[in-house]
């Protein structure tokens, strides 16, 4: 019995040219669908260093302001305080009332508005909506000819506090 050979076997080739022409569409595809999202929420947030570093203050600067936000045990505001001064909870109007008065009106270079800082102190388990109020009213607000009217540029957070003891 003879054996016939196959000479030889049919070589299979693949076509690239057609590859770089998809992997050239869908390159071309992503660039023009890609859109440039604006920063949501651009606040100037000063971060609790190490240690705080110790100065002289300036004269026309007004001491910082901390407001403490305490939760309850499902984290919800239990109160809120300024100074020590304390306010009703929720109460983000007289919040941002009492910043107003302390600011005052003056707007421009060497104001008081522009040396102003506060100091938020929130309980670890406080949901974040109540930590959003407290930038929210004491960042400014909308006027009655709908300009933005800043009032506190300068926020920073105090170092978290630890859970209370027994939860989770």
């Amino acid at each position: 019995m003879k054996i016939r050979h196959v000479a030889e076997k049919e070589k299979i080739e693949l076509q690239m040219t057609p590859m770089i022409d998809i992997v050239f569409q869908l390159l071309v595809f992503f660039i023009m669908t890609f859109k440039i999202v604006a920063q949501e929420g651009d606040f100037n947030i000063k971060m609790p260093l190490a240690a705080p570093s110790e100065g002289l203050q300036d004269e026309n600067q007004v001491p910082p302001m901390k407001v403490r936000l305490r939760a309850d045990a499902e984290g919800n505001l239990a109160s809120m305080t300024l100074n020590e001064t304390p306010f009703n909870t929720n109460d983000w109007d007289s919040l941002h009332g009492h910043i107003l008065g302390v600011i005052g009106t003056d707007r421009g270079p060497g104001s008081i508005q522009e040396t102003a800082e506060v100091e938020l102190d929130c309980d670890y388990d406080l949901h974040y909506r109540h930590v959003v109020s407290a930038i929210t009213s004491v960042s400014g607000y909308i006027d009655t000819n709908d300009n933005i009217v800043k009032l506190v540029e300068k926020i920073k957070f105090a170092p978290p506090r630890a859970p209370a003891a027994g939860t989770p």
